[in-house]
């Protein structure tokens, strides 16, 4: 994939990887390695020049319908309720747009029901300047989910956040996906978070980006967060953060 015509910036090269249904995957790497193009180009917001993506045994030619987007900006919209905002991609999927004004009460218990998996139940209600930074994430991540998305695709969700309200929300996505058996694709520059959500980690080069490793994570499910201190997970750590510092210096 290259930006800015034949001349451009060339952000990823020979970039293969493959992620099996109802895995979670994290992809790490430097800054500006393509971890981003990587997720435009998963979703069908990009169109790679040359190679194909697959998703769900289709090549993508146009935005993937089956796919939930979650950033690290919730990006809700502050004239709309939580419940209202929630709700939003409902309004734009073709299969659920149809049935939505028919359907709307069991769209709203179906919403009501993940607010209350992530923590906030009651708040539909409040809009988003309401809430704290965390509570909005993790009503964006129910916004995600809300269409019954097949793969989950996660850009730094919780690179804002502070370090307890990450961690809440590290074991939110755990149980999200435990449940639903979604798909998850996380981009990520916390080494943390990777081992301690993914199934496998990709590292990915300098700019162009391509996978240079390739870890499977050993650690049994469910994981509590005391994880974090045992001496086999920080050397996981540390196998990661050495490969990529060798990749910003080959850069």
């Amino acid at each position: 994939m290259r930006y800015g015509g034949a001349g451009g910036t060339l952000a990823v090269s020979d970039l293969t990887l493959r992620v099996d249904k109802g895995e979670f995957a994290a992809v790490v790497g430097p800054s500006g390695c393509g971890k981003s193009t990587l997720m435009k180009l998963v979703t069908g917001l990009h169109i790679p020049q040359k190679g194909t993506v697959i998703v769900a045994g289709e090549e993508v030619t146009k935005p993937v319908s089956i796919v939930g987007m979650a950033f690290q900006n919730p990006t809700m919209l502050p004239w709309r309720t939580t419940l209202d905002n929630i709700l939003l991609p409902l309004e734009i999927v073709e299969k659920h747009r149809h049935r939505l004004r028919k359907h709307r009460k069991a769209y709203i218990e179906k919403a009501e029901s993940l607010l209350e998996m992530v923590g906030l139940k009651g708040v539909g209600s409040k809009y988003p300047w309401q809430l704290s930074g965390g509570m909005q994430q993790r009503a964006n991540l129910c916004r995600a989910l809300i269409h019954e998305p097949d793969l989950l695709m996660l850009d730094e969700p919780f690179g804002a956040l502070d370090a307890f309200t990450r961690e809440e929300l590290w074991c939110v996505i755990r149980d999200l996906h435990a449940a639903q058996g979604v798909t998850v694709v996380l981009v990520t520059h916390d080494l943390r978070e990777a081992v301690f959500l993914a199934d496998r980690v990709f590292v990915m080069s300098a700019r162009p980006g391509r996978v240079i490793a390739e870890h499977r994570v050993p650690f049994n499910r469910p994981r509590d967060l005391d994880l974090m201190y045992d001496q086999a997970f920080n050397d996981m750590v540390h196998v990661l953060h050495g490969e990529i510092a060798k990749a910003r210096v080959a850069a």
